[in-house]
């Protein structure tokens, strides 16, 4: 297994994750992925830490905090061994306080994440989203008690818009706070949209990509193509509404380009699809999920090879597409040499 740092920090993480959202099976639709018991999370961890992958990310929100704990009772007796990351911001309870990026929910929530995973420390602490209501300042100051405290030790954002990053980085620049060093972003060969601002963000300010769902939401998993219905069974058909979006026709150009270099490398298609990403500027590792051992072996196998410049080019061909104001070049390429990200 590749470990690379995580971000600017000096924290090394390895290319692939483990995100442990299907963990549990309680709370609604998208909060409960699926209903993986302790039992089979100690299996799935087990062949994780077997193949060198040592990262694993949940949330409080993931199956009503299920996720959580589970995730603590199959790692158990080797917390040494692993590193955790969880998110919280995302409203959690019935409470006016169970939600947000306050201190007082800040404070809570960690305490009562450290008592699901149970370990009394959190590798890396994500905000999973950004709080408008509470400032800046305040959420900074809150983190910044909680890593002296020792209950984090890095921190990130997730779901954050560059200027949001960018306002919660100079405000952690201003307190002499820490700063984030991961964003775990949505990224995928039928979602690029990272590479528009975000990219760059993370290349001038030192934050690594976390990658969350880089299969496109189950649609690069080589069950999709063209002409065909989703299966039945498909977690896509019943998350169908939280799905980022995508073009039919866009999809079935990205399948057919990955079905082809599939068969050149004797891989199947998520490999490939995980396999780009790994290549891609400022990913620090890729959060890949399983129900079973079947699934995870599969996706484990990203790893140890390489795709060629011609077989990246044309994915990045049929995956491409046009930027928006003020992302595109208008002004003839006046300035495009100067951006850290692909055009």
């Amino acid at each position: 297994m590749e470990y690379r740092f995580l971000g600017a920090s000096g924290l090394k993480v390895p290319a692939l994750g483990y995100g442990a959202g299907t963990f549990g099976g309680k709370g609604p639709l998208f909060s409960a992925w699926g209903d993986t018991d302790a039992a089979e999370a100690r299996r799935l961890i087990d062949i994780c830490l077997e193949a060198g992958v040592n990262f694993f990310d949940t949330a409080d929100v993931y199956s009503d905090g299920a996720s959580e704990s589970i995730l603590g009772a199959a790692i158990k007796g080797r917390r040494d061994q692993v590193l955790l990351s969880t998110k919280t911001g995302l409203r959690s309870g019935d409470d006016p306080n169970a939600v947000g990026a306050s201190r007082f929910h800040l404070l809570r929530a960690v305490d009562s994440a450290l008592r699901r995973l149970g370990t009394d420390y959190i590798d890396l602490l994500q905000l999973h989203a950004f709080d408008a209501r509470t400032p800046v300042e305040e959420t900074l100051s809150a983190l910044d008690g909680l890593v002296r405290a020792g209950k984090v030790r890095y921190l990130g954002a997730s779901n954050f818009s560059g200027w949001q990053l960018m306002k919660s980085l100079a405000a952690a620049d201003r307190l002499g706070a820490p700063r984030f060093v991961a964003n775990q972003a949505y990224y995928s060969l039928v979602g690029r949209d990272y590479e528009w601002e975000l990219m760059p963000l993370g290349i001038d300010q030192g934050l690594g990509a976390v990658v969350w769902s880089p299969l496109g939401w189950g649609r690069l998993t080589g069950k999709i193509r063209r002409g065909q219905s989703l299966p039945n069974g498909s977690r896509l058909r019943d998350t169908a509404t939280f799905a980022p979006p995508v073009d039919d026709e866009r999809l079935y150009t990205v399948v057919d380009a990955l079905d082809s270099v599939a068969g050149e490398c004797g891989r199947t298609v998520p490999q490939v699809a995980l396999n780009w990403l790994l290549r891609r500027p400022t990913v620090s590792t890729v959060l890949v999920g399983a129900r079973n051992e079947t699934q995870l072996r599969q996706n484990l196998g990203a790893v140890g090879w390489a795709l060629t410049a011609e077989q990246v080019a044309r994915l990045d061909a049929a995956s491409t597409v046009t930027p928006p104001y003020p992302y595109y070049p208008y002004w003839n390429g006046q300035f495009a040499e100067r951006s850290p990200a692909p055009v």
